[in-house]
């Protein structure tokens, strides 16, 4: 069977260079990040970490709700944990999901680096399995779902599940070039990031919006729901 080809996302130089600008001057990522980028391309891990800017904001999201217990499912290298774990109070903890052991590995050292590994729990193994033995703990403040993306709805159950009236969700990756609206575009991803926007969009037990991005990533954007 031929290797399948990984969808292609295109960007644009001003979109690019804009964000390269406002990183730089607004967002200013220090060492541990950068290292935790470079980390991921010397492990030759595909460079699909969020941006700075979507980095940051993730970090003041977790500030403004006052969050104590996040949740992300999706470690990779460990760049989007180190916002979310540096938006985290003393006391907080952070809890990140991973398939890959290798890239689990690299995620630790990252967090090692960035002086947060105390906070920071990473659980290996397929993030379906490891869901359910997080039932009956206390609740999630935040969740960021990052992952496979044809499993995004059961993501979205799962975090309403372990949240609580209030928790914050933000669901990465839901526009993608615009593939909702044609699935047969990317008939790997496109069908399940639908499936999750048309939950967010008539599950009574979420109040969400979409926010489009453009950038390094290309043509994207993100869900931010509350658990009502």
């Amino acid at each position: 069977m031929p290797e399948r080809r990984r969808f292609e996302h295109r960007s644009q130089p001003a979109w690019v260079a804009m964000e390269d600008f406002l990183s730089e001057v607004v967002v200013k990522p220090d060492a541990a990040l950068k290292q935790a980028v470079r980390s991921a391309l010397d492990a030759g891990m595909p460079a699909i970490e969020v941006a700075p800017t979507a980095g940051k904001l993730l970090q003041l999201l977790v500030r403004m709700s006052g969050a104590r217990r996040v949740l992300e499912i999706g470690t990779l290298a460990g760049f989007s944990t180190i916002w979310m774990a540096r938006g985290l109070p003393q006391d907080g903890t952070l809890v990140t999901l991973e398939y890959s052991p290798d890239h689990a590995a690299v995620a630790r050292k990252n967090l090692d680096n960035a002086e947060l590994g105390d906070r920071v729990e990473i659980r290996v193994g397929v993030a379906l399995n490891s869901l359910p033995a997080l039932e009956g703990g206390e609740p999630f403040d935040f969740v960021f779902i990052d992952a496979d993306k044809q499993n995004n709805s059961r993501y979205l159950d799962w975090a309403i599940k372990l949240g609580r009236p209030g928790t914050a969700i933000v669901l990465d990756n839901v526009v993608w070039e615009g593939a909702p609206l044609d699935t047969s575009l990317d008939s790997v991803n496109a069908p399940g990031i639908r499936s999750a926007l048309e939950l967010l969009g008539s599950d009574p037990r979420l109040d969400a919006t979409v926010i489009q991005t453009v950038g390094s990533k290309g043509w994207d954007g993100f869900a931010l729901a509350l658990v009502t």
